[in-house]
């Protein structure tokens, strides 16, 4: 691809995240004569689905063992980074946690620091959406992702004898990949049926490799002992210092199973505080179930010079985060006035689209098969947390609710102060929001959207003490080959 640069530019075309969006964007404007900044939270690329140990982990594991089926993808990702660090300005562990004026606030080792932007390109992926249960805040109760990060990351499992739960094709790949370590997986408990999940094969049929993989998950669980119990309801976890037992309802029954860990969720909620700061515009997405910020087929958000891609903009999986970083950096390329002279990058676009359209069909399958358990916060006792930071419970937020105080969430946040804390409702704004559906019976698309506040993450008092790293400074430390001539 030959294009004609503008290299005052150059420095200030941004990639947050450095998962399959981030690495695939970067890539494409690489390719196309631009140096790009990538800045990444976690020490090494690939994301959450291809999230690699520490380089001084202290433990050897291959790709195939962590990784599993996914591993080519995994290592192409990797690789196709580590072939470019020569060629961008890449800033691992550093925390991006405010955005405004054209500009990002960053934190690594300590130190604040601006940076501004021309164009940028917001890939944050996702977390888990949880929805809790009571005694959901024990010691020894996980997230799934947080299962797969010490899995993948510090090589260990969660527990000796590990419960997984929630729904969702996360639960069973977690499954999966605990069990192939060598981890004792005692059951795995997905609240949705195997009726639901039968009824949406014609639209998972649209990803035949990707349905395939799902079935043989599932298939070598069972074939391995792996107790799997479907359209079930979580009760309660129990335990006197952690979690000793889990205990779920099945056909009118309840069932306990002893465990000393449980992981669980109910698939994956997007990040979208990133481009909620940079000023994007939202709109409610009854798939996802959330709010969305708004953007166009090409990853353009409602923001010139912003753009989304990956798990972050909708939940659609990795190899959809690989087509739509490439997309939006076609996109950026487009409106940065590059003259392209390669003819088949319309083409290439063209293609993309397509591609991008038919695993959207299939993302509508995979949300009919996993849907979160409906009307679930009617059940929530009045003494179980829900925001654990603030110490919330049920209770406190339906006495507010009931008093006619609060209709909208972020009336409720104001008066209780749910979603204020360390996590600022990436953990309880999706129950939150649940609880108060319910109370008010209104759609959860009714009752508003928890607005981002910097910082989105937690950062160090100490940092508000510190004199911001200076503009000659951060100059200094954009390699040679990003800066202007």
């Amino acid at each position: 691809m030959s294009t004609t640069i503008d290299k005052k530019s150059m420095h200030r075309v941004v990639i947050v995240g450095a998962g399959p969006a981030g690495v695939r964007a970067a890539q494409t404007l690489v390719a196309a004569g631009i140096a790009p900044i990538v800045i990444d939270e976690a020490p090494r690329a690939g994301g959450q689905i291809y999230r690699q140990p520490p380089a001084d982990a202290g433990f050897a594991r291959s790709k195939r063992l962590l990784y599993g089926m996914e591993a080519g993808k995994a290592d192409a990702v990797h690789s196709t980074m580590a072939g470019l660090l020569s060629k961008l300005d890449y800033r691992p562990d550093t925390l991006v946690w405010g955005c405004g004026a054209a500009q990002l606030d960053t934190l690594h080792a300590g130190r604040q620091r601006t940076v501004p932007y021309s164009h940028l390109l917001i890939a944050t992926g996702a977390t888990d959406r949880v929805l809790p249960f009571p005694g959901w805040t024990l010691p020894g109760v996980y997230t799934l992702g947080a299962a797969q990060i010490a899995l993948k990351s510090q090589g260990c499992s969660i527990g000796r004898r590990v419960v997984l739960a929630g729904t969702g094709p996360l639960l069973y790949l977690v499954a999966y990949q605990y069990a192939k370590a060598g981890a004792q997986v005692e059951a795995v408990l997905d609240t949705n049926p195997f009726s639901r999940q039968f009824a949406a094969t014609p639209r998972l049929l649209r990803q035949p490799s990707t349905f395939a993989k799902g079935l043989y998950y599932v298939g070598w669980l069972m074939a391995h002992g792996v107790r799997i119990e479907r359209g079930v309801t979580l009760v309660r976890a129990t335990g006197d210092q952690a979690v000793q037992a889990m205990t779920y309802r099945s056909d009118e029954q309840e069932l306990t199973i002893p465990c000393d860990a449980v992981g669980f969720g109910y698939g994956l909620r997007s990040e979208t505080q990133l481009a909620d700061l940079a000023g994007c515009r939202f709109r409610f997405d009854p798939l996802n179930r959330a709010w969305l910020p708004e953007r166009d087929s090409a990853g353009r958000s409602s923001v010139p010079g912003v753009y989304l891609a990956g798990d972050g903009a909708g939940i659609a999986g990795a190899d959809a985060a690989e087509l739509a970083g490439r997309r939006a950096a076609l996109a950026m390329l487009e409106d940065l006035g590059h003259r392209v002279e390669n003819a088949d990058v319309q083409a290439q676009a063209a293609k993309l689209d397509r591609q991008l359209a038919n695993i959207a069909k299939f993302r509508i399958g995979l949300e009919q098969a996993f849907a979160p358990p409906a009307d679930c916060a009617s059940n929530w006792p009045d003494d179980m947390t829900v925001c654990r930071c603030e110490e919330i419970d049920a209770g406190t937020l339906r006495r507010c609710v009931r008093a006619g105080e609060a209709s909208e969430i972020n009336r409720l946040k104001a008066l209780t102060r749910v979603g204020m804390g360390r996590c600022q409702g990436r953990m309880c704004g999706a129950a939150a929001a649940e609880l108060l559906s319910a109370e008010t019976s209104k759609p959860i698309s009714e009752v508003g959207r928890l607005r981002a506040q910097a910082p989105i993450k937690p950062v160090p008092l100490s940092m508000a003490m510190m004199d911001e790293t200076s503009e000659a400074d951060q100059l200094a430390a954009i390699p040679e080959h990003a800066r202007d001539d």
